[in-house]
């Protein structure tokens, strides 16, 4: 009999070790997420072994939640910085109007014709036209279609990105037959973004690889993520932030249109691009790009 509360004993004992040292693994949990959501890291993601089925449902809606919240964060930053394109576009268009159009008409008058002053006003005019049609083109730009999202064969499409960008030596690891849901001429486009930013980085090489998950999550990801990175000029530290942020370029003949136009065109088709933290060994610059899995 006495076996018998001895086993019992050691039981409970047992039992209460494993439940103060699962307790502090919930506790440790839950402030590894209190801080990433204090530094505005949306990206973080706990692994759900060791937990029992009601936590682990909770731990992959948390995981699931912080991708939705970088998400609806993405696109709020993104329609902010439209709005405030769309002021800018309107003022800047009503104040180069009146200034090659006056400009014009002065390079016409025979009085000024083979004077000092024609060189003067030649350069306003062409000055004026040229910020004009910047403006009217990131306009046209930025007035997006509504996206047609079907199913698009994955490498089907980087396939054709390579070949219209040949003089890169392309790496990719994507398998035939992957299938997301987005707009192909979208999709391409961003691609072909991502590769004309390669080559004026002095790139060599692209490679392309779908990133990874756990196995034990596999079914619970709801998207294809592909690894893009060149062996480029890597980007400095202090432009990072701003990669993305409309009309930012390091670029002497830059517009700073393209990568910010390019993450939009994915939030639209329910995806991401984000600049990948750490690029794999001999990749300068690389980034990541989400796409809704079928």
């Amino acid at each position: 009999m006495i076996w018998f509360y001895i086993i019992i004993g050691v039981i409970v004992v047992a039992f209460v070790v494993w439940f103060v040292a699962h307790q502090r693994k919930l506790r440790l949990r839950a402030h590894l997420m209190q801080e990433a959501i204090r530094n505005h890291d949306f990206t973080f993601r706990l692994p759900t072994h060791g937990l029992l089925s009601g936590e682990r449902a909770m731990q992959e809606t948390l995981n699931q939640l912080g991708e939705t919240i970088r998400q609806q964060v993405s696109q709020n930053e993104v329609e902010s910085w439209e709005r405030l394109t769309r002021v800018l576009t309107h003022e800047m268009m009503n104040a180069t109007a009146p200034i090659t159009s006056i400009s014009q008409s002065l390079l016409g008058r025979a009085d000024v014709k083979d004077t000092p002053l024609e060189n003067g006003i030649q350069a306003i005019y062409d000055t004026s036209r040229h910020l004009s049609d910047f403006v009217t083109s990131y306009r046209k730009m930025s007035e997006l279609e509504k996206p047609v999202l079907r199913p698009v064969d994955l490498r089907s499409v980087i396939d054709d990105v390579s070949r219209t960008y040949p003089q890169l030596s392309w790496e990719i690891h994507v398998l035939a037959g992957l299938n997301v849901s987005a707009d192909v001429g979208m999709l391409r486009q961003v691609l072909m973004n991502l590769a004309k930013n390669a080559l004026e980085a002095d790139a060599k090489k692209m490679v392309v690889n779908v990133m990874d998950h756990d196995r034990e999550d596999l079914s619970q990801h709801s998207q294809v993520v592909l690894y893009i990175g060149n062996d480029g000029q890597p980007i400095p530290a202090e432009n990072r932030q701003s990669l993305f942020v409309p009309f930012f370029t390091t670029k002497r003949t830059g517009s700073g249109i393209g990568l910010s136009l390019s993450r939009r065109m994915m939030i639209q088709q329910g995806g991401m691009l984000d600049l990948a933290d750490s690029p794999y060994s001999g990749c300068h610059t690389a980034f990541l790009l989400s796409l809704a899995s079928l």
